[in-house]
């Protein structure tokens, strides 16, 4: 059986493999991962079709489909139509539907979008499971955190195990959602920016105190220098606050504390910041640099 799981939210993406693993009671020891990015076709092909030692299917998720080379497209062409007792999940970012093989795996597979989700108050309201909690709740819980749902998804479980009685109050959100996140993230940004690095290391320490994680603190100020930079680029177009809301799509009173703060820097600092944070995440997920190194030398650095 093949699945096709493509598009930029890869927290939904994960989650649906974690359903399939769920659904099909999967063993952990029968679980093979790859990465076409490092890793041949070919390896993934021979796993696919030796015989597993432990009971249960085979189940193989094989990321960066789109990086899959052209003189391999035969190959795996022909593996597909012949794939026997395994299940195997090809997952892409992004997807050239002239190329054959994609649409060959479509016409075959289950195949499913998940891109920028519009409706994201329904989808972090289905990650409280069975727990009473009202959307007003849910939309404060999204304005202090901000829209990431690998983030969201960590702040619902911490909401989640404080409370017994299984309801989730807008008090309860306000009390222990990561609420001083964004102030501290802005604090580190504003000391980054001018450079006082003594500052920024205690800002940055106090994070690490409160047990955030170094990449999740380097998403934040991504998200963070990103809205500034988008919100100042469309303030200084005559949009207000309201229109910005609306053409980000972001909660407005995250635009209000953004816009008050992003008076304080040129657009080309916040630009050359939001840069290098996207080659730290790179050099991070290809295995370059220990994430905690880089935030600190990113730090540090500037």
């Amino acid at each position: 059986m093949i699945y096709l799981f493509y598009g930029e939210e890869e927290f939904l993406i994960d989650s649906e493999i974690k359903k399939l693993i769920s659904k099909n009671k999967i063993d952990n020891n029968s679980i093979s991962r790859y990465d076409l990015e490092v890793d041949s076709i070919k390896n993934v092909i021979d796993d696919a079709c030796t015989i597993s030692l432990f009971d249960g299917n085979k189940f193989i998720v094989v990321y960066n489909f789109d990086k899959l080379l052209k003189d391999d497209e035969k190959l795996l062409s022909e593996f597909i139509n012949n794939i026997g007792e395994v299940i195997i999940v090809f997952v892409a970012s992004k997807l050239d539907d002239r190329k054959k093989i994609v649409k060959e795996i479509k016409k075959i597979s289950t195949s499913k979008e998940f891109n920028k989700n519009k409706n994201i108050s329904n989808t972090v309201r289905s990650m409280f499971d069975d727990y009473k909690v009202d959307y007003k709740t849910v939309d404060l819980l999204i304005s202090m955190v901000g829209n990431d749902l690998r983030i969201l998804s960590q702040e619902v479980e911490k909401l989640k195990t404080y409370k017994d009685d299984k309801e989730i109050t807008y008090q309860d959100v306000l009390d222990l959602a990561s609420s001083g996140d964004n102030d501290d993230i802005f604090d580190l940004i504003n000391y980054i920016v001018i450079k006082d690095k003594e500052k920024a290391m205690e800002c940055y320490s106090s994070l690490l105190r409160r047990n955030e994680e170094p990449i999740k603190i380097i998403i934040s100020l991504a998200n963070q220098f990103r809205l500034l930079y988008q919100c100042k680029e469309l303030y200084k177009k005559g949009n207000g606050e309201d229109s910005i809301s609306k053409i980000l799509d972001v909660h407005p009173y995250r635009v209000k504390l953004a816009l008050d703060k992003c008076r304080n820097y040129s657009s080309r600092v916040l630009l050359d910041y939001l840069l290098e944070l996207a080659d730290i995440d790179s050099k991070i997920k290809n295995g370059l640099i220990d994430k905690s190194l880089a935030l600190e030398l990113f730090i540090l650095g500037n």
